[in-house]
């Protein structure tokens, strides 16, 4: 199983994500969300597998979200204008995200990381 991990190295959740794909001896690849975020049809591909619904792929605490009112926006907004949205900075996206094509997790919850990546 090979694993993409987006996230953002001084994200203190996405370090501890990472030192439990660690401590588990899975093999992924690391990606910096903001030096190279997913493509607009990666995030939708993310989103639709996830099963959340998009405005859980904010990242609601970061200064992006805040700075463009982007709460304000997804009331109205459609989910083409949401993922249009997330695609256009990394930040903007909750971290770390992890999948290996079909799961995916958003965040990091160890209990939901044991019952979707320890196999």
């Amino acid at each position: 199983m090979s694993l993409s991990f987006y996230w953002y190295p001084k994200c203190g959740t996405c370090r501890k994500a990472k030192k439990w794909l660690d401590e588990h001896q899975l093999s992924y690849e690391e990606i910096n969300i903001v030096e190279d975020p997913p493509s607009r049809s990666k995030i939708e591909e993310i989103f639709k597998n996830s099963g959340l619904d998009i405005k859980k792929l904010f990242n609601t605490s970061g200064q992006k979200y805040r700075s463009l009112g982007v709460k304000d926006i997804i009331p109205t907004a459609s989910e083409d204008e949401l993922l249009d949205l997330l695609a256009s900075d990394g930040m903007l996206m909750k971290r770390p995200i992890v999948t290996e094509g079909e799961n995916v997790t958003v965040g990091f919850k160890e209990e939901e990381f044991e019952h979707t990546w320890h196999k």
